[in-house]
């Protein structure tokens, strides 16, 4: 498998919690990856030959974290056609708010439009049904790279 790039935006810590989960799920089968700091992503473009995994919090009214706020803005005013990247995505909110993940969605939404072609269903984690975010991302996760 190709290496992987993960990249997180968070709010309250947890969508870092999940990402660094999968760090250490990846590291512990020798799967090669970087776990990216959001103050690291200004300038940087994934890879078309790499696997982007995105884990993004929803804060507001269904905003971006101010974390990634500034390299989802950079994607988007740069435009650039991504049609050999492929991605999944991961995304923390509450339901009981009226736009639900809507950071996740609005990464989708860019992703396409960039021309990058989704890897897996995007995992929507509710935090009014858990309290371990982690845990159902480690089930979604085996579903891209079985054990």
């Amino acid at each position: 498998m190709q290496k992987i790039n993960l990249v997180y935006g968070t709010v309250y810590g947890s969508a870092q919690y999940v990402a660094e989960t999968f760090a250490t799920e990846f590291a512990e089968r020798n799967m090669e990856h970087q776990l990216w700091q959001p103050n690291e992503l200004v300038g940087w473009q994934p890879a078309e030959d790499e696997l982007l995994i995105v884990v993004c919090a929803t804060t507001g009214n269904g905003d971006l974290p101010d974390d990634i706020l500034p390299w989802f803005t950079e994607l988007k005013d740069k435009a650039p056609y991504l049609p050999n990247l492929q991605y999944a995505l991961v995304g923390l909110g509450d339901s009981s708010y009226e736009h639900f993940c809507g950071a996740i969605i609005q990464f989708e939404e860019l992703l396409q439009e960039l021309g990058a072609k989704p890897l897996y269903q995007t995992l929507k984690i509710d935090a009014c049904e858990t309290m371990e975010p982690e845990v159902d991302a480690k089930v979604w996760l085996d579903g891209i790279v079985p054990a």
